[in-house]
């Protein structure tokens, strides 16, 4: 199957604050290390506050398979049968014709053929939108389709209280914050998700996220319960179509080798999900329609985990008894709903040393700005930062981001652009050498930088990290090729 690049796909420029995602598999600014974490402050795309993932075409599609979506809009944007049954076709014939231009598991960059291919089916598709139910209809439709999204369908996150440290929006208002309660953080472009309990970091994953067309959303989510062996209903979409002896809308049952949610699925939200069946090579990379996809060893452990962080146990001779019977659905309601965070932060200090990880999803959140915003949030001022480590920084800042280049913004300090250095001496030279680090690669998804005025501080670094591998996380951790 193929994939369009989310912004080129995206629906609305001139509505930034869109911000869509789709799992179809069934139905940002956070606070530092030394700044005290509200227990329910939402994530964000990045330090500057932006709540900006592009509104795709599959997403809008994958939304008009859920009949709850397409009732909302009759009764709140009052459109008839017919108009949502135009649109519907609308997103569902654009989808159809661009399936076939990308590769699901590509970070991004395709062809200058198949973007212009993709902007002309995303312009005939608004287009054809605007023409069927007007042009504040259609404003209206992208903005209640984000709203709908972000809140996890139907169900509204009444769970999720704000506090005195998030923004009008809802997000959190400092970089990399770190929780004070029990929660679950996922830090997409990181591909990872951390398991909190009472602000202490019990356990670390790697994970699968989804596609560039159905990007995971950022924000507050819960989870109430856990579901083993779980049924699916495959949706009325193009990337099902392409499964074999697999039809629309025929349930494939637990325990079916067909059926892509392994052992466990926890709901997070309509339609997303935490579930396993991945495979390890899956992780760190695109890896399902909207979802946090893990291995089945993974989502087994991790079930276990939630149980008991939310107050509700379960043994082991319960899940020996729930997989006696894979055939047989489950559904164990935690007693206490946990907060589903979902960041999207390619700008980390962790544990003393600077992340900065590739924007998988075209957010632009690679910039001197939001570099800033992280730095100054743990009490170090860019311009301060020593001659090397600001080189090395916005070498990764540019190389990190969606075009080359993009972090050297026009108008940025000149303390910041790297300046040539007087002549070194012998003794420098050897010093230089033995600095001397690999090219940043193309492919490469995280750039690891130490930077002595960062010491100490940060979010916490992986623990007891589950890669997936089968391995203890050290021994895997030693395996990893050095970035």
């Amino acid at each position: 199957m193929k994939t369009v690049r989310t912004a080129t796909l995206s629906l609305l420029i001139a509505l930034p604050m869109l911000a869509l995602a789709g799992c179809t598999s069934e139905p940002a600014v956070n606070t530092n290390v030394n700044a005290p974490a509200s227990p329910a402050a939402s994530a964000s795309p990045s330090p500057v506050a932006r709540n900006s993932a592009p509104v795709t075409l599959p997403v809008l599609d994958a939304l008009f398979s859920d009949e709850a979506f397409k009732q909302e809009l009759k009764t709140k944007l009052e459109l008839t049968d017919v108009q949502v049954a135009q649109l519907q076709k609308i997103s569902g014939d654009e989808v159809a014709r661009l399936r076939d231009l990308n590769a699901e598991d590509q970070v991004g960059g395709q062809t200058e053929q198949a973007e212009s291919q993709a902007e002309k089916s995303r312009e005939r598709a608004l287009e054809t939108i605007r023409g069927a139910i007007g042009e504040q209809k259609a404003n209206d439709l992208f903005a209640f389709a984000h709203t709908y999204w972000i809140n996890g369908g139907a169900q509204a996150d009444a769970g999720a209280t704000k506090s005195t440290e998030q923004n009008a929006n809802g997000l959190a208002a400092a970089p990399n914050s770190i929780p004070k309660d029990t929660r679950i953080v996922v830090n997409i472009p990181a591909f990872r998700m951390d398991v909190f309990k009472d602000g202490s970091l019990m356990k670390s994953y790697k994970i699968g996220i989804g596609y560039p067309e159905f990007p995971l959303p950022t924000g507050l989510r819960k989870a109430q319960s856990i579901i083993f062996n779980p049924t699916w209903t495959p949706p009325d979409e193009p990337w099902v179509a392409k499964m074999k002896n697999v039809s629309v809308g025929q349930k494939v049952e637990a325990g079916s080798k067909l059926n892509p949610l392994g052992p466990i699925k926890i709901p997070i939200g309509l339609p997303s999900l935490i579930h396993g069946g991945k495979s390890p090579a899956k992780l760190g990379t695109f890896a399902s329609h909207g979802c946090v996809g893990l291995t089945t060893p993974q989502v087994m452990d991790f079930a276990k985990l939630l149980a008991q962080v939310a107050g509700s146990d379960i043994s082991d001779a319960a899940l020996k008894s729930y997989f006696a019977e894979k055939d047989k659905t489950k559904t164990v309601k935690l007693d206490r709903a946990v907060p589903v965070e979902l960041r999207y932060e390619t700008i980390v200090v962790e544990d003393g040393k600077l992340h900065i990880y590739r924007d998988v999803y075209d957010q632009d959140t690679n910039t001197e700005e939001n570099l800033r915003a992280v730095l100054s949030a743990n009490g170090v001022n860019l311009d301060d930062l020593k001659e090397d480590e600001r080189a090395q920084v916005m070498e990764a800042l540019s190389a990190m981001s969606r075009n080359t280049g993009s972090a050297a913004k026009p108008g940025a300090s000149p303390a910041v652009s790297p300046t040539a250095p007087a002549s070194p001496t012998p003794k420098e030279k050897k010093t230089e050498v033995a600095k001397a680090k690999k090219p940043i690669g193309k492919n490469q998804k995280e750039v690891v930088i130490e930077i002595a005025a960062l010491s100490g501080k940060g979010y916490p670094a992986a623990v007891s990290l589950d890669t997936g591998s089968g391995r203890p996380a050290a021994v895997a951790a030693a395996t990893k090729p050095a970035l």
